[in-house]
């Protein structure tokens, strides 16, 4: 069985890492699986690069100039918003046209349009993997108290000035569902809460979709380290609280939370615990008023010392406005590290409340009381590393690939 994974990246974001853990986890099953990107880093041989230079950034900029022409000439919000006019043709990619099956992750910034979706699905069949509110919304990734969606995208404050009963959000919206009723293609979210939002939307509601997590392979986490303390510029007296991202202080992981909730524990545990902050930051003064002791390391590209932070770590915490998932919490878990996080969305299903981690509310007060908690009560990490395996490579591996057998069966029989 021929797999195509289509991701902006392999490895430039969330979304990148799982597609890619997917793509290992489809191959150690036997299944030929292949990824299909723009940006590439991982220099792996089954991933390949389907346009570079200026073919891949015109459709990127030609997309975001149609936004800003429809939002007033204004740049707010430019990157919140996505309307896949404009898109790479990888319909006739040998990579698709040799493929039993497409799997569609996060497709955006230029890389796949609405059109092009529609003739690989025409093609081939076609699983398209939620990792954000995306598709089951017009234009936003992440639709916050807003819910037009459920009904019918329109006025979008995202747009501003030019949002209107008629505006780009209620156009992209109409183009979705004609997508959507054409098109046969099978969604999967990776949260039950992404799952629930599919099902609310009126987009999604009436399709098929199905809940299937990440994947993980567990085994490259443990407890023991390969890192020393002194190795990674850890206090060896004093338990460790780590904060995890890409960017820390994107505005969605909601740092100024964590500050304020590790203020309050500041003054209880100012000589027995320290902060670990592991990211890119582009604010220096982000973490200025801070009083807990504690340090921050820039975005860790070496898988092995990352690993190493967590395993020494005896909280992991996520105060993000929304995750689809929560992959840190998950590594933290598996590593026998106790996952503290707000819990309204795809972290539920990490985090049951003082089982496998400790439950927040998105407040100061609440997620301070939670680190506490798991500070003063940790759990085993056997059970942690329990909980962590049922996201194991092997077991979603398998779920993928009967549902891709049953797609491809049925796309025969029809043909």
């Amino acid at each position: 069985m021929k797999i195509t994974l289509i991701n902006h990246s392999d490895s430039l974001g969330g979304a990148s890492v799982v597609t890619f853990r997917l793509m290992e986890a489809l191959r150690g099953a036997g299944v030929d699986a292949r990824m299909l990107v723009t940006h590439s880093t991982t220099g792996s041989q089954y991933v390949t690069v389907a346009a570079s230079g200026m073919r891949r950034r015109l459709p990127f900029l030609k997309e975001h100039l149609r936004i800003i022409t429809h939002n007033g000439l204004s740049r707010s919000d430019l990157f919140k918003v996505s309307i896949a006019t404009d898109g790479l043709p990888l319909s006739q990619h040998p990579l698709v046209r040799d493929a039993d099956a497409v799997i569609l992750n996060w497709v955006n910034q230029g890389m796949l349009s609405l059109d092009e979706i529609g003739r690989i699905a025409a093609a081939k069949p076609t699983i398209w993997v939620m990792h954000d509110m995306w598709n089951v919304t017009a234009l936003c990734h992440h639709a916050g108290l807003c819910d037009r969606y459920t009904r019918h995208c329109h006025n979008c404050h995202l747009l501003h000035a030019a949002a209107g009963p008629h505006d780009l959000s209620y156009r992209t919206f109409e183009r979705k569902s004609r997508l959507y009723d054409s098109a046969g293609i099978t969604f999967v979210a990776v949260s039950s809460w992404l799952e629930e939002k599919a099902r609310l939307s009126a987009l999604t509601g009436r399709l098929h979709v199905e809940m299937i997590p990440n994947t993980f392979d567990a085994s490259l986490f443990t407890r023991e380290p390969r890192h020393s303390r002194a190795d990674l510029g850890l206090a060896a007296d004093k338990k460790i609280i780590i904060f995890c991202a890409a960017r820390i202080d994107d505005p969605v992981k909601n740092l100024p939370l964590a500050v304020d909730a590790l203020n309050l524990l500041a003054d209880a545990h100012s000589d027995d615990v320290m902060a670990v902050f592991v990211g890119d930051c582009r604010n220096p003064a982000a973490l200025a008023g801070l009083r807990l002791p504690h340090i921050h390391v820039p975005l860790v590209s070496d898988a092995e010392r990352m690993r190493s932070y967590m395993a020494h770590a005896d909280v992991v915490l996520s105060t993000s406005h929304y995750e689809s998932f929560g992959a840190t919490l998950l590594e933290g878990q598996a590593s026998g590290t106790v996952p503290v996080g707000l819990v309204h969305d795809g972290r539920a299903d990490i985090i049951a409340d003082g089982i496998s981690g400790f439950a927040a509310s998105p407040n100061a007060v609440s997620v301070a009381e939670a680190v506490d908690r798991a500070l003063s009560r940790p759990i085993p990490a056997d059970r942690l590393r329990h909980a962590a395996s049922r996201f194991d490579y092997h077991n979603i591996a398998d779920r993928y690939i009967v549902l891709l057998n049953k797609l491809i069966s049925q796309k025969t029989a029809t043909e």
